[in-house]
């Protein structure tokens, strides 16, 4: 095993996730190449079971602007349709290669998001806000299910809306030391807020009742729908569920994977009309580890 200590900008309070990490560009490939592996192992087994899965964020953007990983990119996002994710959770469970494991809401002890982690045994890659959860995250694949939103605008709204809020409490509910919006006095005053929160849901909540009402927010009626979100961290509106599926392939770092089948559609609206254009230096983001260890 080999041991990496990353040092966050000095003039950053806390390494928040989301800041930019100046990774060594050998070690930077080096951690791609671990997650193409999971990757690999991920594609095999939804392969094999018939599952639909495609790349997702900036991994569909990575594939179209880059035909791989955004060059300062350090992970890798996949998104599968609710009952795909369902299906592909249960198969995981036995069928993943003996160095891979799930991590799980609901499941997985102190682990606050509300979507799965395939993540490489053995391996650190731990941010402030894992360490401070008690959380002991590995190199990973972020896996996003996509759930259908109401055809009726005010309960999908609603959804969004529930959505966001428990999982932004699960973040907070584990680590009081999250990302925020802003910097110098506004962001230090949302920081103080977060730290007061996070204690106030410590005192209310436990990890089971996060999960509870966050799964209710799910239970909807989408009879109808046409588009669809993932409530899991529902950072948009929403998607025109013909801009996804079926998918499309499209080059990935030598591999043929699979994309939304509107993928210009998708980046459009999740990256506006500019997304071919690379954005400025100080906007380009990863996730910031503290302790990253092969």
């Amino acid at each position: 095993m080999v041991f990496h200590k990353l040092t966050a900008r000095k003039h950053d309070p806390l390494p928040l996730r989301g800041d930019i990490t100046q990774y060594d560009s050998q070690e930077l490939r080096r951690l791609q190449q671990a997650e193409l592996e999971i990757l690999d192992a991920i594609d095999a087994l939804c392969q094999r079971e018939g599952i639909t899965y495609f790349l997702d964020g900036g991994s569909v953007l990575g594939a179209l602007r880059h035909e791989g990983f955004i060059p300062w990119d350090d992970d890798i996002d996949l998104g599968m349709p609710r009952p795909d994710y369902d299906r592909f959770i249960e198969a995981a469970r036995t069928s993943l290669p003996d160095n891979l494991t799930l991590a799980l809401p609901g499941e997985t002890p102190n682990y606050a998001p509300m979507f799965a982690k395939v993540m490489r045994k053995g391996t650190k890659f731990l941010t402030e806000e894992t360490l401070e959860a008690g959380f002991d995250q590995g190199i990973f694949v972020d896996i996003f299910p996509y759930d259908d939103l109401s055809p009726n605008e005010k309960i999908a709204r609603s959804q969004l809306r529930q959505a966001r809020f428990w999982q932004s409490a699960s973040y907070l509910y584990h680590a009081k030391s999250v990302h925020v919006p802003h910097r110098g006095i506004v962001g230090s005053i949302e920081s103080a807020a977060c730290k007061g929160c996070h204690y106030a849901l410590r005192l209310l909540l436990n990890e089971e009742k996060l999960h509870t009402r966050f799964n209710e927010s799910l239970n909807t009626d989408t009879e109808g729908s046409t588009r669809c979100a993932t409530l899991a961290w529902a950072q948009s509106e929403g998607y025109d569920t013909d801009d996804m599926l079926p998918t499309r392939l499209e080059s990935f770092e030598g591999r043929k994977l699979p994309v939304p089948g509107n993928a210009e559609a998708y980046l459009t609206r999740t990256y506006g009309s500019n997304w071919r254009s690379l954005p400025p230096l100080d906007q380009r983001q990863n996730h910031a580890p503290i302790e990253l260890a092969f």
